[in-house]
């Protein structure tokens, strides 16, 4: 992929921009202007892959980071759901049910990490004393 200059850089990027938000290969090398043959060699190619998968990792970061920042509405709506008692018994035992859920694994992520960080802290002794 070296040697066509920044143009072909720019419709690297292009592709890769289009393969993010179309519905298909197809569509995508229609949008950035590219054959389709030459979008799934490109695809083949390290270099290019390693950006697409990038740029694909960004946009998921985004989206988790999207979703909890509203992390506490939901905290709050599944809690007023629980408590509320004009809402169905089957959407309040539901709700009751998250909120278990969740409380366990946060204490289970909670005692996974101290346990990973003893093992790490353990590891690092036992290679400072050899």
């Amino acid at each position: 992929m070296t040697g066509h200059g920044s143009k072909f850089g720019r419709k690297m990027e292009g592709a890769i921009a289009a393969l993010l938000t179309r519905p298909s290969i197809e569509d995508a090398a229609r949008v950035a202007g590219l054959g389709e043959k030459t979008l799934r060699r490109w695809m083949r190619e390290p270099q290019f892959n390693l950006h697409y998968l990038r740029a694909r990792r960004e946009g998921v970061s985004q989206a988790i980071a999207r979703m909890q920042q509203a992390s506490g509405v939901a905290g709050t709506v599944a809690l007023k759901l629980m408590t509320d008692l004009s809402t169905p018994a089957a959407v309040r035992l539901r709700a009751a049910e998250f909120v278990f859920d969740r409380a366990i694994k946060g204490i289970e992520l909670e005692d996974f990490e101290a346990r990973l960080a003893e093992l790490e802290r353990a590891a690092e002794a036992s290679k400072n004393r050899q």
